[in-house]
Order: C-alpha cells, then sequence, then structure tokens
C-alpha cells in the first residue's frame, strides 16, 4: 500500500514538472518569437536598398556611351550597383583619389591624354601598389617585360612600374600608341585590359570596329563599364550616399628631393642622415626595391624626403644614428 502511494506521489509530481516545463517552453518561444518579429520590423523599417538610376547619356573620353543598347545599359546597372553598395572600397576610392588624382591629371594633360584615365589607372589598382597574380605591377599594374618598352627600369634593386610619375607617363605611352592604332580613346582602354593583339584579333574575328560592339571575354566586357562607374559615382559622390569630411580624404604628402648619381650602401643608414626612417624611405619611395642601391650605371636618381611638417606624421621619433648609439653606450 505505501509503495502504491509513493509511485502515485512519483506520477503526480513528473506530470507536475512535465506540464510546467511545457508551459515554460511555449511562453518562451512565443516570447522569442515576438522579439524576433519586433526586430524584424524595425530592420525592414531602418533598412533600405535602392535600385539606382541610369543616367541617360555618359561618355568617356569624350567619347559617346551608347544608352540606347539593352546590353550597355545592364553592364552600367551591374557596375554602379556593384561599386555603390560595396560601400568601403568606394569610400577607399574617394579617400585615395584626393591624394593621387590631381598627381595623375597633372600628367595626363602635359600627354593630351583624356583625364577620365584616372579612373583607369584606379579599377586596375585601387590606386595602392599591388601586384597581380600574373605579376602586374603598381597603380597602372604594368607587366615586368613590357616596361622597358615605355621607358620604366626593372631591376632587382630598382622597379619604375611603382613609381607613380613614371609609370604614369608609360601607360600615357601606351594609351596614345593604341589609340592611333584602333582609332578611339575607348578601343585604347579596352586594349589596356585585353592587349593590343587580342583586341586587334577580336575585330578582325567579328568584323566590328566598336568596343560595344564585340563579344569578349567577362573581364574585358566589363572593363569600360568599371571606369564608368567609379567615374560617374566619384563625380557624383554625395548623391550616391558617399558622405566625408575634408578631414576624412588622405592628404597630398609634400616633399624635397635629393638627387644622387652615386651608389647608396645603406638606405637605413641615407633614411637616418636625412631625418626620417627607413620605413618612411620606402613609403615615399616604393620603386626602390633593395636595401642598396648600387649604381653601376651611375644613373641620376631622384629620392623623395618628406617636409618637415609631415615627418612627424610619419614616423613616432627620429631615427638612432650610430652617433645616438655610442653616446647611449657611454
Amino acid at each position: 500500500m505505501k509503495s502504491k502511494i509513493q509511485r502515485g506521489i512519483v506520477i503526480v509530481c513528473v506530470t507536475v514538472f512535465v506540464s510546467a516545463f511545457s508551459i515554460y517552453l511555449f511562453t518562451y518561444s512565443t516570447y522569442e518569437e515576438k522579439e524576433d518579429l519586433s526586430y524584424q520590423k524595425v530592420f525592414q523599417a531602418n533598412y533600405k536598398i535602392f535600385a539606382l538610376n541610369l543616367p541617360s547619356t555618359i561618355e568617356f573620353a569624350g567619347e559617346k556611351v551608347p544608352m540606347n543598347l539593352i546590353d550597355v545599359r545592364e553592364k552600367l546597372d551591374r557596375e554602379l550597383h556593384v561599386n555603390t553598395y560595396w560601400q568601403s572600397n568606394t569610400l577607399l576610392f574617394i579617400k585615395r583619389s584626393n591624394r593621387w588624382f590631381p598627381v595623375i591629371e597633372e600628367i595626363l594633360l602635359e600627354e593630351n591624354v583624356p583625364n577620365d584615365f584616372k579612373y583607369l589607372a584606379l579599377i586596375e589598382s585601387g590606386l595602392t601598389q599591388v601586384v597581380s597574380p600574373a605579376g602586374a605591377t603598381g597603380f597602372w599594374q604594368i607587366m615586368k617585360k613590357t616596361a622597358p618598352e615605355y621607358g620604366l627600369e626593372v631591376t632587382r634593386e630598382v622597379d619604375e612600374r611603382y613609381h607613380i610619375e613614371k609609370s604614369t607617363h608609360a601607360a600615357c605611352l601606351y594609351l596614345k600608341e593604341a589609340k592611333e592604332k584602333f582609332g578611339s580613346w575607348t578601343l585604347a582602354a579596352a586594349s589596356y585590359n585585353i592587349g593590343q593583339s587580342g583586341l586587334q584579333r577580336q575585330l578582325n574575328k567579328q568584323e566590328v570596329n566598336s568596343y560595344y560592339d564585340l563579344l569578349l571575354n567577362s573581364e574585358t566586357s566589363r572593363y569600360l563599364f568599371r571606369i564608368l562607374a567609379a567615374k560617374h559615382i566619384l563625380s557624383n559622390a554625395g548623391k550616391f550616399g558617399f558622405n566625408f569630411r575634408p578631414k576624412d580624404l588622405y592628404p597630398e604628402i609634400t616633399y624635397k628631393t635629393i638627387e644622387t648619381d652615386s651608389s647608396i650602401s645603406s638606405f637605413t643608414e641615407f633614411a637616418a642622415q636625412n631625418g626620417i626612417n627607413y620605413k618612411v624611405l620606402k613609403y615615399l619611395n616604393p620603386w626602390l626595391r633593395s636595401k642598396e642601391l648600387t649604381n653601376s650605371k651611375r644613373k641620376n636618381y631622384e629620392i623623395r624626403i618628406p617636409d618637415e611638417k609631415f615627418i612627424n606624421q610619419l614616423q613616432t621619433q627620429p631615427p638612432v644614428t650610430e652617433l645616438d648609439t655610442s653616446k647611449n653606450k657611454n
């Protein structure tokens, strides 16, 4: 009899526990669902993604883009959306362009190359000293074997593909050559991606003379539209939702130039003698690729040293010279 009572008590306890636990789960689940629903409503009320208006007309280097073509509109539409909603990358484009576009623009003007080609450098490298998997290097992504053809030195110690001014001049030589060959700046730009011989083969094969009538590989078919999108967004940044203050943009770093036609045995020592460290020297002169400069041919090189007002913004303290080290030992 006693055991039956005990079993009854156990059954009642278990039943009560299960019922209470079920009520808890139901109540908790309902609360979670309500919270999720509330959160979703807030999200939908505050987060909006809008389709973009396409420009009715747009030009590249003074050449009209045929916006009446369906595939042209869709290709530009794609690149506008990609670059507008890849906000961090495009904002960095805007920041870097403040420093480097004036440098590039001056050379384009000097070389009689349309100003729009600054956007080619932007989409090629993001205005960084990047190296592609194929070995294309610098702002203008120039291949090692191509560089000497356009006057650039590429050795173990010096690689002028990293020299912004010299590589820009080299790119201009290529673009003017391509313009002369193909008859339009648009085709010259396309050839920068696919190569002059590659572009010529496609023009001959398809028997057309316009970039917009060519069927090309996916990279080259997107190429001009990436340039156009960069131009359109950076020229109308506020309309695309990019907000920034002048102080948010990367400033131009002014410098003085030291000319040398001799060898330099240690760039660490050379930098210290000029009041900067090795990192700062290489930051302003990325074309110097070694720790030394042999210069057996006695070429004249111009090495940049930051102006006084920038030195403390580029290093935490003056470099420790041999003289300072000897004093510390005493």
